[in-house]
């Protein structure tokens, strides 16, 4: 039996260009020497591994992957740094136990760094944080503690101080033993020595020192009191105080260090082990029942309870379909059959394989806290739950947000059409927030995601993964429809030419709903006039019209729809004639209830040089942007502001421009908001003159 308080379920997560990758590579290539030593493993593909990422910038290679330090597994789960892919490191979170935040020594707490905190909050992952790149021009390991506690509000506990900085950063001072960790220049993360303090740090260590020591006994009453009457604490006492209060998310134990000159790596993956819970630790995941409300059942970390576990990746690699499961109880073995509670079907277990740094091993079964990949699965997707057939369970689904950016491709030739279709169906599988539809009138493929480099890059698949070549259209924006009056309404259908006809009168109120709701139906009808069996045809006559709204055929939402009264006859009336009622109905009265056009504002975050503030605050101006808050940091000013989708695209090269190659931005998508009225028309006769051509 698997002594799971050896595993430790860990994901990196931070910035784009903050050091995830290089951090990760560390990590691999550090635990595969150790393990090389033990298992003579040649270790090559670790940087193999490595190099993939790299060169597309996301990673391709695989979701999970183990490595060994100090006789504790680690497994090890990769997030992407770009906000078009948060969805990754959403779901990633989802299924970790602990995290590494990592934050760049001089770009400090950047804005995708704050949108991950805010998800490993969301989903109460406990987290260790390294600031990096301490080797850098403009480095300031304090001064990024300080934008932790400021900007993301978080409880930095610093557990090492930096040994010089920018070119002379040598080594780190670990506080609690008050020795110094000094590497030489070989870029060899083994070639260090462990050293006294030296002498010009002694007093600020010990200042750190005593701040660690406070923070750590407040989750310990009786070595607080013994501490304040004189007496020192063991290192014992200190690790475990620091281990509950990092599990509680208490407080955040920061390290620093730099990953490409390998510098402080190995008292990170002590952290790791030291203070981050392993499976058993965390709070077990809850069960929902079919509408997706808690049942108060818990999925408990337990080898003996039945099988729950979680699919959280899908990826498509030369073996053929991977499935990356978290098991959370039970055992998940080969050979067996699974029921998948989103699709009520069951599945074989064929092959499953575990990921290590250097190589895929085949395993007979996995058990509680293990994470796996399933070959050859059919028909699971990200977020379904696996179980026992004999004690069905569904564990908290993921959410994900719908796109906001459309475009239409086109395959280049016949043969590119043939493999368009299913290099489409591989990637959707793999990414829960790209979807695909085909428009009925052009008969034009159509890809959704949540942003232009979104799009692009999954582009850059179809034709350097999949050797599809395509034509791509310009970016569509997901506009919606909304009313914005009550109207009060009465249809009827009425269809009698001898024999039995079609016949359902309803009376109804169309109002406005609640930002994000969607659509509503409720009914207030009393009596018998129009009988309880035909609410639901009703209600599902209004839903399906919303697809296609009034004004260009964008879908309308936030509506709400109350039938209040109706007549219905006994022989001609059935379901399907009071379908068609609320069919018409909707035709007839949205055009009444003030139509309007909705546009997605996205969340806009900039990042620019001093003397480019004006140039780029004046520009957001004119894409109609607002802006919100401007922020001076040491090497530039950062200005948060609302800008509709619409008027984003190729905003990467008028920054670029307009700051010389040295602004940044990220956005995603914030709410949907009304167009103006000019925008509107605009959009509504592009739209007709876009079916026209069809």
């Amino acid at each position: 039996m698997t002594d799971l308080s050896n595993y430790r379920n860990i994901g990196i997560f931070a910035h784009v260009d903050a050091g995830k990758t290089t951090t990760t590579e560390r990590i691999l290539s550090l635990t595969g020497k150790i393990h090389k030593i033990g298992e003579v493993h040649d270790g090559e593909a670790t940087t193999d591994f490595m190099d993939q990422e790299r060169e597309r910038g996301i990673t391709i290679q695989s979701a999970a992957t183990s490595c060994f330090w100090n006789d504790h597994r680690l497994n090890i789960i990769d997030t992407p740094g770009h906000v078009d892919f948060t969805v990754e490191v959403y779901r990633s979170l989802k299924v970790l136990d602990g995290g590494v935040g990592v934050f760049c020594g001089s770009g400090g707490v950047e804005p995708q760094s704050e949108t991950n905190w805010r998800y490993a909050n969301d989903s109460e992952v406990a987290r260790i944080i390294l600031v990096n790149k301490l080797d850098r021009m403009g480095a300031d390991f304090y001064r990024v503690v300080d934008q932790i506690k400021n900007v993301l509000g978080a409880n930095p506990m610093v557990m090492t101080l930096p040994i010089g900085i920018e070119d002379d950063f040598s080594g780190v001072v670990d506080l609690l033993t008050r020795k110094a960790w000094v590497w030489d220049d070989s870029s060899d993360p083994l070639n260090y020595k462990i050293e006294d303090v030296p002498a010009d740090m002694v007093d600020k260590v010990e200042e750190y020192r005593e701040a660690l020591v406070e923070m750590a006994l407040d989750q310990d009453d009786d070595a607080m009191e013994k501490y304040l009457d004189g007496e020192e604490p063991d290192l014992d006492t200190l690790n475990a105080c620091i281990r509950k209060g990092t599990i509680a998310l208490d407080f955040f134990p920061t390290y620093c260090g730099s990953a490409f000159k390998n510098k402080g790596i190995q008292l990170i993956l002590n952290a790791v082990i030291d203070y981050l819970p392993s499976p058993t630790e965390v709070k077990p995941q809850p069960e929902v029942d079919e509408e997706g409300n808690e049942t108060g059942e818990f999925a408990v970390v337990d080898a003996k309870k039945p099988l729950r576990a979680l699919a959280f990746k899908i990826m498509d690699d030369r073996f053929g379909a991977l499935t990356f499961v978290r098991i959370y109880s039970g055992v998940l073995a080969k050979g067996t059959s699974v029921l998948n509670t989103f699709t009520g079907k069951t599945e074989r277990i064929g092959r499953i394989v575990e990921m290590h740094a250097d190589s895929r091993e085949e395993l007979d079964s996995a058990s509680a806290g293990d994470i796996v990949a399933v070959v050859g699965m059919k028909n699971v997707q990200t977020g379904h739950t696996l179980c026992d057939p004999k004690f069905p369970a569904t564990l908290e689904p993921m959410v994900f947000p719908d796109p906001v950016i459309s475009m239409a491709v086109s395959p280049k030739d016949k043969a590119a059409s043939e493999k368009l279709g299913i290099a489409l169906g591989k990637m959707i599988t793999e990414d829960p927030s790209f979807r695909v539809e085909t428009d009925e009138d052009s008969g034009e493929t159509i890809l959704k995601g949540m942003g232009e480099l979104h799009l692009d890059i999954k582009i850059d698949i179809l034709k350097r993964t999949h050797g599809v070549e395509v034509e791509s259209g310009k970016p569509q924006v997901a506009y919606r429809e909304a009313i914005t009056k009550q109207i009060e309404d009465s249809y009827t259908h009425k269809k009698q030419s001898g024999g039995s006809g079609q016949f359902g009168k309803i009376e109804y109120v169309l109002e406005p709903a609640e930002t994000g709701t969607g659509y509503e139906f409720e009914s207030k009808v009393t009596g018998g006039n129009v009988p309880r069996e035909f609410w639901p045809a009703i209600d599902k006559g209004f839903r399906n019209s919303m697809d296609v709204g009034v004004l260009a055929g964008f879908p309308c939402v936030d509506v709400k729809v109350t039938l209040m009264d109706g007549a219905f006859h006994a022989v001609d009336s059935s379901a399907v004639a009071f379908e068609i009622a609320a069919k018409a109905a909707y035709r007839q009265t949205i055009p009444k209830a003030g139509p309007q056009l909705m546009e997605p504002i996205m969340k806009v975050d900039v990042f620019t040089p001093e003397d480019h503030v004006g140039d780029v605050i004046g520009d957001l101006n004119r894409r109609r942007g607002m802006i919100k808050s401007q922020d001076a940091t040491t090497t530039g000013v950062r200005i948060n502001g609302e800008v509709p989708l619409s008027e984003m695209f190729g905003y990467i090269g008028d920054l670029r421009t307009m700051t010389s190659g040295r602004g940044q931005f990220t956005m995603e998508f914030d709410h949907y908001s009304a167009c103006p009225r000019n925008v509107a028309e605009e959009v509504i006769a592009e739209v007709k003159v876009r079916n026209a051509a069809k």
